[in-house]
């Protein structure tokens, strides 16, 4: 962790030598022959989970603001990520017989859902922990059941049967589901998904990190350590609160438009609350409020569980030369152990920010006030 937090500082140093420079070079490297590696080392499936990871780092980024930079609990992250997927899926398929282009399906897939997001802060103002994530908790459901049952009278999302044969992500004639031959290679779909998905998640990357150190970003600090105050120093809490659903919801949406045309097929299924759930132990895991840290608890919990489903079962027939437990049941058993251990050494997450770390150990390292001594008279 001391290594990534030493090659990050690097990056973000631009005066420094000229290691800066070649750290830079060296990420970018990594990142742009990592679909090879992968694909040619371990097979599509894994470099399908990887563009997943993807998708889940740009949530994790959306909900970040929300939970990690105003504070504000959200249990219902994934309705948004149902908005955008839903909005692609409808534009984009026989259903209505629409085949929208990705230019002007995905920026009004990002509007739409940054508008639920308004939706649902507006009535949320006032609430705070408890009740605030179990207003959200119900947003959350109240659109997957919505989407579940809205194919009667009229049959608009096909109901718990989902939307299929929905048109790919494509530029032009040039078609993301077909390899694409550029002369020299030929570009496997699964590579072209992921450097699209890299490009939106960086540029999600950047829009993050400078609504950080912006004025909103401070704003939302301000609101997340004591909203009283906050509101006492002149800042208009009800609007800034709104902007940070808004902002989250928009980096959902993004994502579920991708969703969308990447696995041509959407159901209700995809939206549940074990999916927010997971979103939010991404950012919680991973550092609140930290965006590295948050980008690293992303990848962790997508690429975790399906290793664990990959050696659970040969592990098991190594060791007592039969399959005794399911591995989709010791999937989940050991993932659940890997994030309460995590909760217990590390509980302010894997690569939480300065701040954040010093305000943990001071809880941890504060000691009970000591009795008040008796008068003696």
């Amino acid at each position: 962790m001391k290594m990534a937090g030493r090659f990050l500082a690097r990056l973000r140093n631009p005066n420094g030598s000229s290691m800066h420079w070649v750290a830079w070079v060296v990420l970018g490297v990594l990142l742009a022959t990592m679909p090879w590696i992968i694909g040619a080392s371990f097979g599509n499936t894994w470099l399908r989970i990887l563009n997943f990871a993807l998708l889940y780092v740009m949530l994790a980024l959306g909900l970040n603001i929300v939970v990690g930079f105003a504070g504000l609990l959200d249990m219902g992250y994934i309705a948004f990520y149902a908005v955008g997927a839903y909005l692609w899926a409808l534009l984009a398929s026989p259903q209505f017989g629409l085949h929208w282009p990705l230019w002007a399906i995905l920026p009004l897939g990002a509007a739409v859902a940054g508008l639920f997001g308004v939706l649902l802060g507006a009535p949320t103002l006032k609430l705070r922990g408890d009740y605030l994530a179990i207003v959200t908790l119900g947003f959350g459901e109240i659109i997957r059941i919505f989407l579940n049952n809205l194919n009667a009278p009229v049959n608009i999302t096909n109901g718990p049967q989902g939307i299929s044969a929905i048109d790919p992500v494509h530029f032009g004639s040039v078609s993301l589901a077909r390899p694409i031959d550029l002369g020299f290679t030929t570009l496997p779909s699964l590579v072209a998904y992921y450097y699209l998905f890299l490009v939106a998640a960086l540029l999600i990357i950047a829009i993050a990190l400078r609504l950080e150190s912006s004025r909103v970003g401070r704003a939302w600090a301000a609101i997340r350590e004591d909203e009283v105050a906050a509101k006492a120093c002149g800042i208009n809490t009800r609007n800034v609160k709104l902007l940070a659903f808004a902002m989250g919801a928009t980096f959902g949406g993004v994502a579920g438009g991708l969703f969308a045309g990447f696995q041509q097929f959407v159901s209700p299924e995809s939206f549940g609350l074990l999916e927010s759930v997971m979103v939010l132990c991404m950012v919680v895991l991973g550092g609140m409020g930290h965006i590295p840290g948050v980008i690293l608890g992303a990848l962790l919990l997508t690429l975790l569980p399906e290793f664990f489903r990959h050696i659970a079962a040969p592990l098991q027939q190594s060791l007592f030369g039969k399959v005794f437990v399911d591995p989709e049941s010791l999937r989940m058993l050991l993932f659940g152990l890997a994030l309460v251990l995590v909760m217990r050494y590390r509980p302010s997450g894997l690569w939480p920010s300065p701040q954040r770390r010093r305000e943990i150990d001071d809880v941890l390292n504060t000691d009970a006030p000591a009795d008040l001594p008796v008068n003696p008279t």
